[in-house]
C-alpha cells in the first residue's frame, strides 16, 4: 500500500479546480467537494463561531473561504505539496502563510506543536478519515484542538452507498459485512449469483493518480465507514448531538453515468441538499457534525 501523502503530492497542482464554480458542469469528475464546502460554510455561519482549525487543508481553498467569513483560521496537512500550495493561497488572500503547517492527524504531538489545544471553536477534517487507521485516536486528536462545547465536522465515505452501486462494492458489502458468520458454502452460492446480476468488475481500480504520476486513490489507504458504527465511535470518544449532512448524491447507480450523459450530473446536482433519509443510500459521502463534551 502506497503512502497517502504520495497521492496528494501528485494531485496537488490541480486540486483547486474542484472548488471552482465555473467547473461544476465541465469538470471530468463530479464536483462533490464544492457541495461539501457549501455544507461547511452554511453550518459554520449558523453556529456563529469565531475560529476554525482544519486538519487536512489541501491546497487551501476551503480554509481561505472560511477566513473570508471573518473567522480566525489555521490548519495542517500531511502532504508537503499541499502545505506549500495552501501557504501560497493564504498569501494571495492576505493571510499569514505560517498558519498552515505540516501535521499528522494520528500523531497528537505534531498537532500540539502547531496549535494550542482547546483554543478553537471548531475543527474540520474533510477527506482525512478515509486515510486513518485508528478512528478513535483520530477523533480524540481532532477534539483536542477544540474547546469544550465546540464543534467538529468530520467527512467520511459512506459504506451504505454500496447497496445502491450494484457493482463490486455491493458484492463486497454483502459478503464481508452483511453475511459475517454465514457458512462459506452459502456465501459461495451468494457470490456466484451476485456475479451474474451485478457489475462486479466495476468500477475499475484507480492505480495511477490523475495526470499519470504517483499512486492512484485505490492504491492508498482509502476506507469506507458504516455511519451507524461511526456514530457509535463518536459517542465513545465523548461527542454528543451528532448530525449527518449528506452530499455527493447519485440519481442512478454510477455505472449508468456514461449512458445518461449530462442528465446524470444535472440530476445529481438537483438532489444536493435534499437532506432526507435517502442520503443514507444515495450519497457516497457525508459530514458528521458533533459537539465536543
Amino acid at each position: 500500500m502506497e503512502k497517502v501523502s504520495d497521492y496528494y503530492d501528485a494531485v496537488a497542482a490541480d486540486y483547486h479546480h474542484q472548488y471552482q464554480r465555473e467547473n461544476l458542469h465541465s469538470s471530468k469528475e463530479y464536483p462533490a467537494n464544492y457541495f461539501r464546502l457549501q455544507i461547511l460554510i452554511q453550518r459554520l455561519a449558523a453556529a456563529q463561531l469565531s475560529s476554525v482549525y482544519e486538519v487536512g487543508v489541501g491546497e487551501g481553498t476551503p480554509l481561505t473561504a472560511i477566513a473570508a467569513m471573518g473567522l480566525r483560521v489555521a490548519g495542517c496537512d500531511i502532504s508537503e505539496s499541499m502545505v506549500t500550495r495552501a501557504r501560497e493561497a493564504f498569501s494571495r488572500h492576505g493571510l499569514d502563510p505560517n498558519l498552515v503547517q505540516w501535521g499528522d492527524a494520528e500523531d497528537a504531538t505534531t498537532l500540539a506543536a502547531i496549535a494550542k489545544p482547546g483554543t478553537f471553536d471548531a475543527a474540520i477534517a474533510a477527506g482525512v478519515l478515509p486515510h486513518v487507521r485508528n478512528d478513535a485516536l483520530f477523533l480524540n486528536n481532532v477534539g483536542m484542538l477544540v474547546r469544550s462545547g465546540g464543534l467538529v465536522f468530520i467527512e467520511f465515505r459512506n459504506k451504505l452507498f454500496s447497496l445502491f452501486t450494484l457493482n463490486r462494492y455491493t458484492k463486497e458489502f454483502i459478503l464481508d459485512e452483511l453475511l459475517i458468520g454465514v457458512s462459506p458454502n452459502v456465501k459461495a452460492v451468494v457470490e456466484e449469483e451476485l456475479n451474474k446480476r451485478f457489475a462486479t468488475d466495476m468500477p475499475p481500480v484507480r492505480a495511477v493518480a490523475e495526470g499519470g504520476t504517483g499512486p492512484g486513490y485505490d492504491m492508498i489507504l482509502s476506507r469506507f465507514h458504516n455511519p451507524f458504527e461511526l456514530l457509535e465511535i463518536f459517542k465513545q470518544c465523548g461527542y454528543r448531538d451528532m448530525k449527518v449532512h449528506w452530499y455527493h448524491y447519485h440519481p442512478a447507480p454510477p455505472m449508468l453515468e456514461g449512458r445518461l450523459g449530462d442528465a446524470f450530473r444535472r440530476s445529481a446536482m438537483q438532489l444536493e441538499h435534499e437532506g432526507t433519509w435517502r442520503g443514507w443510500f444515495l450519497c457516497s459521502a457525508g459530514v458528521i457534525e458533533a459537539v465536543k463534551g
